[in-house]
């Protein structure tokens, strides 16, 4: 937290210091009221004499309030820096990590905790740092005040602040831990409930949707218990506050009004009016800041619990760095590019492993066919290839191991088309954009008549402007196949993995697509799964995968 909160510095520095100088002009504006009243009430003065000091009142009220405006908004600005900054970090992290390491992970929890549990963080910088600082320097410095009035009233008041923390601290080991198992059951709810969603069709299909649902309403129904016993305890506090607080303020109001009545003399000089009001006034003001401390004591705790969730789920607290985010490597490769393979082992859950216990290279430009029986692993290895299985064995890319290279990097080095091809939600266009951000209309029209788009396009109603849903929902398989090669038709990626690329193409259509990706694959590393012998015609190397996994190069 302390990392953070030096990423906002200076707003932060703001947010601190203007209430302690808000609270400190409480000691003349109190005094100014306790001396018109003495003046009004026992000097039976005109009120025209009591202006002066209701005026200064007045105005340090004022005051007051813009400091007070001006501190919470630097509060929030501190607080809004550093969650983008906590946030950047975290997608540096996602980046970084790679698919790999998000296949492992709800993608409910990641967006949990990208969105809810950094914005936890909120309530910590921008109002509880504020109120820690002032509930530190305010009571001590209003009762060495009240030590010039009064010596019982300072005494009273010393007597009871100190307890409120104790016990503060005491119930929010309570809060801290709530807080942490409320975070925990929110993240799970967030993360079942967006895989439910996902998979709706497919519960539906399976007739699995009312004992999800059912699922889904016990997780909810744990995370409102959860939340009320953390309300349980944020009550708890504020009435250990409260009762300190009444019996400070009440003490010194039996006091004042004992010694009024003649009925208690432990001063050495006489009481006055104007003693006695500042010294009331300034009560209820010494407990303000432990209050306040109290009602946001709180955003500490949920700030805990989520750095905590935070930090078990991206294995560790991220950098905080004001670097920007690194580039990817340039498209075009170094001429070393190419993979080494050696006693390679890729598990698949529930079919055992595919293997490659010899050593075999792809050398640059190497055209590579791979064959075998539907389901013996060549998708398996191509995803391998690309970076998004895990393996055993040693795999290096470029001389360079390739669970070592960053993710970004890879995706710019090499291009992987799988059977099911992802499309994000957005028109045609955004989808071919996503090979090249800057590509014109007329690189978009070369690639769409590479892949043989152009009469799919050309009856659309809205052309290249025809909107996707949710993974592509809107084209058939073709055509979302043919959408994939067109984006591979505008990258500039050295290596291109392709799965099975004329699966869903008749003869010609498969002759002539096959003609564009030979072309376009001049001078390039090109892997491709295909159970076609005319696909296969075009790679000058061949690896099979036997009906037990193994590969032979």
């Amino acid at each position: 937290m302390r990392t953070l909160a030096d990423r906002a510095r200076r707003p932060l520095a703001f947010a601190v210091a203007l209430p302690l100088l808000s609270g400190l002009l409480l000691l003349p504006q109190a005094w100014a009221l306790a001396r018109a009243l003495q003046m009004i009430v026992v000097d039976r003065l005109p009120l025209s004499a009591a202006l002066p000091s209701i005026g200064l009142a007045g105005t340090l009220l004022l005051v007051r309030a813009a400091l007070v405006w001006v501190a919470e908004h630097a509060g929030q600005h501190a607080a809004e820096s550093v969650k983008r900054s906590v946030r950047i970090a975290l997608f540096r992290r996602l980046l970084s990590a790679g698919v790999l390491w998000s296949r492992a992970r709800a993608s409910g929890e990641l967006a949990d905790a990208l969105s809810a549990r950094v914005e936890t963080l909120d309530g910590y910088f921008a109002r509880y740092l504020p109120a820690m600082a002032s509930a530190a320097v305010l009571p001590p410095v209003f009762c060495i005040v009240l030590l010039g009035f009064d010596w019982i009233a300072a005494l009273v008041l010393a007597l009871t602040v100190p307890a409120i923390p104790l016990f503060m601290a005491l119930i929010g080991w309570g809060a801290e831990a709530a807080g942490r198992r409320h975070a925990t059951a929110l993240a799970r709810l967030s993360g079942l409930f967006a895989d439910r969603v996902r998979g709706l069709t497919t519960l539906k299909l399976h007739g699995r949707s009312q004992a999800e649902a059912e699922r889904v309403a016990r997780a909810s129904d744990e995370v409102r218990e959860r939340t009320m016993s953390v309300l349980k305890i944020a009550f708890l506090s504020s009435a250990v506050l409260e009762f300190f607080a009444a019996l400070g303020v009440a003490g010194l109001a039996v006091y004042f009004g004992l010694t009024f009545l003649g009925m208690l003399e432990l001063r050495a000089s006489v009481l006055t009016l104007e003693a006695a009001l500042f010294c009331l006034l300034m009560a209820p003001e010494v407990y303000l800041p432990m209050r306040q401390l109290a009602a946001h004591y709180h955003d500490r705790a949920n700030a805990r619990a989520a750095v905590a969730e935070i930090a078990g789920l991206f294995d560790g607290l991220p950098e905080i760095t004001d670097a920007p985010v690194e580039e990817a490597a340039p498209a075009s490769a170094p001429a070393s590019t190419a993979f080494s393979v050696g006693a390679l082992r890729m598990p698949v859950p529930g079919r055992g492993a595919i293997g490659l216990p010899t050593h075999a290279d792809i050398a640059p430009g190497d055209w590579i066919a791979l064959t075998g029986a539907s389901g013996s692993g060549k998708s398996t290895l191509l995803e391998t290839l690309a970076g998004l299985r895990a393996y055993e064995g040693e795999l290096r890319f470029d001389g360079r191991p390739l669970r070592e290279w960053p993710a970004a990097a890879l995706r710019r080095h090499i291009l992987l088309i799988p059977q099911r091809p992802w499309l994000a939600p957005g028109s045609i266009a955004d989808n071919l954009r996503l090979a090249r951000a800057g590509a014109d209309d007329a690189a978009l029209a070369r690639a769409i008549a590479a892949a043989g788009l152009a009469p799919m396009i050309a009856g659309l109603p809205r052309g290249l402007d025809t909107p996707l849903a949710q993974r592509g929902q809107g084209v058939s398989g073709g055509q979302a196949q043919r959408i994939a090669l067109a984006r591979m038709f505008l990258s500039d990626a050295p290596v291109l993995l392709l799965d099975e690329p004329t699966a869903h193409l008749d003869d010609a259509s498969r002759d002539r697509v096959l003609a564009e990706i030979t072309a376009f694959a001049r001078g390039r590393t090109l892997v491709v799964a295909t159970h076609d012998p005319v696909v296969a015609a075009i790679a000058g190397r061949r690896w099979t995968i036997d009906a037990g996994g193994q590969v032979h190069p």
